[in-house]
Parts: structure tokens; sequence; C-alpha cells
């Protein structure tokens, strides 16, 4: 058998991007299953949600914004600490980049090493590397909400945390004027998810039922189509539910049983597969996601920092 290639080393075509608007003022830019992003303006400002890879790609995107606003970017809102989501911050300019108080200690504690490892993972997304200069640092942060007044009659924006999920420091962005819901990687639509440094089991639990409770009519996820509709919502809230239970399900009986992480990896993969194959990064994923919930069910509560070097010999044991 062909040895699989390295994460996502190979997948170097660019992705046909899609710019929307959802609502008078709100964007959302998908592709084809790399990190969606967001913005949201207000009278005489932008919101931005993620901020992309490098600054090169992040100025690829205001360059599309721009072509719909001309309104300085006053907030820029990272919805966790990955890297992909925030060493394109300085293309922003931003007067304030927002957090949870979770997220920057996560930065501070390992963003170099998550640099360095999802650099490795998914070169393609890292346009420039040289345009990044250094880590990103949120200058302002909180534990429940923030709310942005976003003038004039455009009512607000308010910025939530849900609980542990995809990392210890997800937030979301709803907009209760257009039930406009910004779910970063908690949810995700018709794309696998990454759980390498996730709480599994919270996620799947009361963190989902706090992102469901917003009865969001659109909703923008980590990757994937937008989901316009409740129905299309609950569904991609579905879908991400079922993939943790899964994975739940399949490595929580192999470790019960005394097997060994490969078998718990082939028998998540085997249950996995027939639905979600074929869609965004799944071979990418899993390793590490059966990895961090082979960790969680032993007992270790914190996600290990991935490094360039752990990527490797994880995806040599389980994809080699």
């Amino acid at each position: 058998m062909t040895p699989k290639a390295f994460a996502s080393s190979a997948d170097l075509d660019d992705k046909q991007q899609t710019l929307e608007v959802l609502a008078d003022g709100v964007y959302a830019l998908t592709a084809d299953g790399d990190p969606n992003v967001g913005a949201v303006e207000g009278e005489d400002f932008l919101v931005c949600f993620e901020a992309m890879a490098t600054p090169v790609a992040a100025r690829e995107w205001l360059a599309r914004l721009r072509e719909h606003t001309d309104k300085p970017v006053k907030f820029l809102v990272l919805s966790h600490y990955h890297a992909v989501r925030v060493l394109g911050a300085s293309a922003f300019d931003a007067e304030v980049i927002v957090a949870h108080d979770n997220t920057r200690a996560l930065i501070a504690e390992r963003g170099r090493q998550d640099w360095e490892s999802e650099y490795g993972r998914m070169p393609r997304l890292f346009k420039e590397p040289a345009s990044i200069p250094g880590l990103t640092r949120p200058t302002a942060t909180f534990s429940d909400r923030f709310t942005i007044d976003l003038g004039g009659d455009r009512g607000e924006l308010v910025l939530a945390y849900c609980g542990r999920g995809h990392t210890e420091g997800d937030i979301v962005a709803w907009l209760p004027r257009h039930k406009v819901l910004f779910a970063g990687d908690l949810v995700e639509s018709r794309a696998a998810l990454y759980t390498g440094d996730a709480f599994h089991r919270e996620w799947a639990a009361a963190t989902l039922d706090r992102v469901a409770s917003f009865e969001a009519e659109v909703l923008i996820g980590g990757r994937g189509a937008v989901a316009r509709g409740r129905d299309a919502v609950a569904a991609a809230i579905a879908q991400t539910r079922h993939f943790l239970e899964v994975m739940l399900r399949e490595v929580g009986a192999a470790h019960e049983r005394g097997g060994t992480l490969k078998e718990a990896f082939e028998a998540a993969h085997a249950a996995l597969v027939g639905r979600y194959g074929g869609w965004p990064i799944f071979e990418h994923c899993l390793p590490f996601d059966v990895s961090r919930l082979w960790d969680e069910l032993s007992g270790v509560e914190r996600p290990v920092i991935w490094t360039a070097e752990r990527d490797r010999q994880v995806w040599a044991e389980l994809q080699g």
C-alpha cells in the first residue's frame, strides 16, 4: 500500500473562494473546506472574524471585502488560538484584537509550537510565511461575554464562550438582529472535525447545546458551506455532534478493552469513513483526533502540545 502523504502536505491546489453577503453588512468567505472567515459592518467600522494564516493571505481576503466596504477594521475577533486562524492578524491593523482569556494563555503557552506544527501540516495555507511578524497577542480578552455596539441601527455583536470544545478557548460571534452565528471550529458544515486539542465529552454535550441555544438561522462554521435556515443549522450541529459521539464510542471501546491506540484509530476510521471520508481534511485530522481522545480517556486533562516532531511520530504510527 502506498503511504499517505503527511497531513495536508500534498494538498497544494488553490481552492475556489466564495464571498457571500449574508445580510446587510454581514459577510462570509468560504473556500472548499479551507478555514472560513467573516466580517460585520458597524456604523463606521468593521469587525472581522478570524485572521488567516499569514498577512499576505489576510490581505487577499481584505481586498475582496473592500469591494463592498471601505470602513476601517476596529475589532479583529479570534475564535481560538490555532495558527491558521491568528497569524495573519497584522494585516488588519485593528484597534482591538479580541479573544477568550484561555486563548491568550494558550498562545503564550504553545503558540510557537502550534505555528511550526500547522505550517508542516498545511503548507498551502501559509502564503509567504516570511510575512508573519510573530505570534499574535490579543489586546482584549474576556471570560464569558463581550458585547460590541455596532452603532446606529445596526444592533450589537455578542461574543460568547460556550465551554470547552475544539480547544479550551473557543468563542462564537452572534448577531441577534440577523440571527447569524459565526461558530468558528465548534461546528463544521460538511467538513471533518479536527479534535487534536479538544475536550470531546464536553464539546459533544454541553458546549454544542449552548451553541444550539442561540437558535441561529444562518451559521458559518469553521470550514464548509454556510448553513442557511434552521434545518441546515441544526444539521450542521448534529453532524458535528455525531462525529464526536462516534469517536467517543469507538475509541472508548478500544480503550476500555485494553486495546492499542492503533486499534482505536482503525475502529474510528472504519466507523466514520463511510459518511465523512470524502469530506475535507478527514484523513489529515483523524490520527491527531484519536491520539488526543486516547489521552483524554487515559486521564490527560489538557491536550499535550503538538510539535512538528510529534505530528510526524503520530502520523507514522497511525497513518503510515
